[in-house]
């Protein structure tokens, strides 16, 4: 969980850092400026994380009813992989928020509280307990069920309000 928490930290610097550039040069009235925001707002939508969260929750599944060995596998090369890709997308999107908080768009901030966020936290939760899941059979049995639904929700619900 610390090294979560510290790629996180690092990410979301490093953006804010990237976008108070961007940002500085675009005030300047340079293009370039503008350029380099709009590439870090293009990867800035919450709705990125439902595909991902369909995913995850696919692979969760399938560690739920594999041999200890192919669920490793499922874990190392796919899980985690996307764990981290989870990780590092919603630091770059609070870090280019918070650069836009900084430069005096104060309501840059409200743009956390899409409910879609949720995605990205589920996966971060899931993932943390995935271990104790694969030590209980009632819970490996019952998360085989909700990683089901979750992968069928993210797949084929609209989500939409």
């Amino acid at each position: 969980m610390s090294k979560a928490l510290t790629t996180f930290a690092l990410v979301s610097v490093l953006t804010a850092l990237l976008m108070a550039l961007s940002l500085a040069v675009a005030r300047h009235g340079y293009p370039y400026g503008a350029i380099g925001v709009k590439r870090l707002d293009g990867i800035a939508d919450a709705g990125t994380f439902i595909p991902l969260a369909a995913i995850f929750f696919f692979s969760a599944l399938l560690m739920m009813i594999l041999p200890i060995r192919a669920a490793s596998i499922v874990l190392l090369h796919a899980a985690d992989a996307i764990f981290w890709t989870v990780i590092v997308l919603f630091a770059t999107i609070v870090g280019g928020l918070l650069a836009r908080w900084a430069f005096g768009q104060g309501s840059a901030l409200l743009a956390l509280l899409n409910w879609r966020f949720l995605f990205a936290v589920a996966v971060v939760g899931c993932h943390f307990v995935m271990n104790e899941l694969r030590r209980n059979v009632l819970l490996r049995s019952l998360f085989f069920v909700i990683f089901a639904a979750a992968t069928l929700a993210c797949l084929f619900w609209s989500f939409t309000l």
